[in-house]
């Protein structure tokens, strides 16, 4: 038998030994993992990158989304409070009494036109005098002293609407 030169420090080899050695890398297999283990560092570093840009994103994202909300809620609080507004504004007490500051009477009796054109009851004027029509429960406690009376207006005494 011949015997074969030792390879890189290793001793020589018999049978079965022999056989598995050849399976072991070499030192060029180990050259072979750098580019491996660079290539895991290199994806694991940009899984962590796109993580961090993930995660701020949704920070922002949430950021937004508070500011929306809260943003809403106060336009929902001015909302009703406009709403209240205009209730009070258009309660039946708060509309007789805009209407008696602007100098307006409770209207007479009302006169309807038939589809033929004729005219259908007798209309009567507007007076001071009246009681209002319609009271507030508020309204029933000052209904006893007589409405302040508005001064006549001595151009309009008849009015018409014009053109018709």
């Amino acid at each position: 038998m011949t015997r074969k030169p030792e390879l890189k420090g290793r001793p020589e080899l018999r049978g079965r030994a022999a056989r598995l050695a050849h399976l072991l890398p070499t030192g060029r297999a180990q050259a072979a993992r750098t580019p491996f283990v660079l290539l895991v560092v290199v994806l694991l570093g940009g899984g962590l990158i796109g993580l961090l840009v993930l995660n701020s994103a949704l920070s922002e994202g949430a950021f937004r989304l508070d500011d929306l909300q809260r943003e809403t809620k106060e336009l929902t609080d001015e909302e009703q409070a406009l709403r209240r507004d205009i209730d009070a504004y258009s309660a039946p007490d708060a509309l007789q009494r805009r209407a008696r500051e602007l100098g307006m009477v409770p209207g007479g009796d009302p006169a309807f036109l038939g589809p033929d054109g004729k005219v259908k009851g007798v209309p009567g004027e507007a007076s001071a005098a009246r009681a209002p029509l319609v009271l507030a429960p508020e309204a029933l406690a000052t209904a006893t002293a007589p409405p302040p009376s508005p001064e006549p207006s001595p151009r309009f005494p008849h009015a018409s609407t014009p053109g018709r």
